[in-house]
């Protein structure tokens, strides 16, 4: 279902796909963790904090339950000491690689006029 079918239509975002998606994907964070995750993963919480450099680990942490609880990244905790964590993209998330891929290539072909 494209946007086309909604045209006119729309009355709360938030009932659409693209409301959906905005849902799963949007805010300053998680479409960065997600492209690390797929760049590096396994990638464990110090590591993912030190890539993205500016997020806190408040923020980091409730950005990751968020994509956790939408499907998006599986946590795996090993039960050692210290406490080791790892995230990776579930195959829900791997869906939305080639929709990234797409906005790399837009990227590179506007950032520079």
């Amino acid at each position: 279902m494209g946007m086309t079918e909604y045209r006119g239509k729309v009355k709360n975002i938030q009932d659409t796909p693209f409301g959906y998606t905005l849902s799963v994907i949007g805010g300053k964070w998680k479409m960065v963790i997600i492209y690390l995750l797929a760049e590096n993963e396994p990638v464990r919480f110090n590591d993912l904090k030190r890539q993205i450099g500016a997020i806190t680990y408040k923020i980091l942490s409730s950005q990751l339950k968020e994509l956790e609880g939408d499907g998006m990244v599986e946590r795996k905790e090993y039960p050692q000491i210290p406490p080791k964590v790892e995230y990776r993209l579930t195959e829900k998330a791997k869906t939305l690689l080639p929709i990234l891929e797409g906005l790399c290539e837009w990227g590179a072909k506007n950032q520079h006029p």
